[in-house]
């Protein structure tokens, strides 16, 4: 295949790390590389590796199978679980809703803030009706559109293409930049939190997962097999890269540094953007920010959404009625928490790290899945599933659980102390 045709062919990967690649992944690497320096790297690369073999394994089962995913898992194993995997998985994409939520309000803060600061008084009204706002013209669009695939897909790259080049000057200013200050020693304890949302947000099964139906919206067959390989490590590799831009970045602003900032707002956040933007750097990192948001508002619901509805049997496809009605319903729910988050007035960093830790929980239910219909004794042939991607979905899954637990500790020991 000409590298021409190749680009031109990639899509389903890269709807996958734009979705994964929201403010959460952005947050998330930015706190990791704050406290975490270059150690956030390899924990990094590890989750990338993980993620492309699972979204090629997803791609693969896609096209091998004549149904559905949860149309296979309905056959074999009854509707419950099939319902089971569909409404963990509109679960956790609820939860990436209402961190999206938070960041679209989050990332209007420095345009209402006063020159000391200080937001109006009516700060959280605003915030709400921005909200409804936002999500009723998504809505209303997810209704309008015919084609929901097609424009999604032309969307994704474009939106990829200008984070890359954002970050990547972002990063090249910073590294040419003044050298801030720095501890000798470390100080403070490490918070595992972002640690946690970064490895959750970038080892994303739930966005794996919808890659299989991702191939058949791209009408891709067996003879795609090839094809479709190609377009997953392309895809999250890119993730990878913008990923690690922004880790590094946020080190080489912040690690060690004194008198650092604890990133606990967004404004402290987009000091990383100075060495390019100067002091319009809030402005910069909180309009995209805000962006990325809203961007990936109606597919990452459409996930939960379009396979909520094939697991009830009403429909696989993102242009059916019933998967619209349910994409709408997450956008509705991640709405909801959204407002809720901002009516407990607390710092709307950690809450977004909360919700994208929290989809740890739902990884395991999903990677077992993915697991279950890989290993079925039927696919012989051109139809087997290469070792390799059994075995990452065996190393996903056992990863998932061990953070499963260490996430339920660290939950037991906050509302314990």
């Amino acid at each position: 295949m000409r590298i021409g045709e190749t680009i031109k062919s990639i899509g389903p990967a890269i709807i996958v790390a734009a979705v994964v690649l929201g403010p959460g992944s952005i947050l998330a690497s930015s706190r990791v590389g704050a406290e975490w320096g270059w150690l956030g790297l390899p924990v990094l690369a590890v989750a990338i590796a993980l993620m492309i073999g699972m979204v090629a394994l997803a791609a693969r089962l896609g096209v091998v199978y004549k149904r559905s995913l949860c149309d296979e898992l309905a056959a074999r194993l009854g509707r419950g679980v099939a319902i089971a995997v569909g409404v963990v998985l509109f679960g956790i994409v609820a939860l990436y809703q209402s961190s999206n939520n938070l960041a679209v309000g989050s990332g209007l803060e420095p345009l209402f803030a006063s020159t000391s600061g200080e937001l109006p008084s009516n700060w959280a009204a605003i915030q709400i009706a921005i909200l409804i706002a936002a999500n009723a013209g998504v809505i209303a669009s997810l209704y309008l559109m015919r084609s929901l695939y097609s424009a999604v897909e032309k969307a994704m790259k474009v939106l990829i293409l200008l984070m890359i080049v954002a970050f990547a000057l972002n990063l090249l200013a910073a590294m040419f930049g003044e050298a801030p200050e720095r501890n000798v020693a470390e100080s403070g304890q490490r918070d595992w939190l972002p640690l946690i949302a970064l490895i959750g947000t970038t080892f994303s099964v739930g966005g794996a997962f919808f890659q299989a139906y991702l191939v058949r919206e791209k009408g891709w067959t067996l003879r795609d097999v090839k094809r479709g390989a190609v377009d997953s490590v392309i895809g999250i590799s890119i993730l990878g890269v913008v990923s690690a831009i922004i880790m590094v970045t946020s080190l080489l602003v912040f690690y060690r540094v004194t008198d650092a900032p604890n990133l606990s707002g967004m404004g402290e956040i987009a000091r990383q953007l100075e060495p390019l933007f100067g002091s319009g750097a809030k402005y910069v990192f909180c309009g995209g920010f805000m962006a990325g948001a809203l961007s990936s508002f109606m597919v990452n619901a459409a996930i939960g959404g379009t396979v909520l509805s094939d697991a009830l049997g009403k429909g696989s496809r993102m242009e059916d009625r019933w998967a619209r009605h349910y994409t709408a319903a997450a956008l509705g729910f991640g709405m909801a928490v959204g407002i809720v988050g901002i009516l407990s007035k607390e710092s709307t960093v950690p809450l977004m790290l909360l919700a994208q830790a929290l989809t740890v929980f739902g990884i395991p239910a999903l990677g077992l899945a993915l697991y279950y219909l890989a290993t079925r004794k039927e696919l012989t042939g051109e139809k087997k599933i290469p070792t390799i991607l059994k075995v990452t979905a065996l190393v996903g899954v056992s990863l998932a659980v061990i953070l499963a637990l260490r996430k339920g500790i660290l939950l037991m020991e906050k509302l314990m102390g």
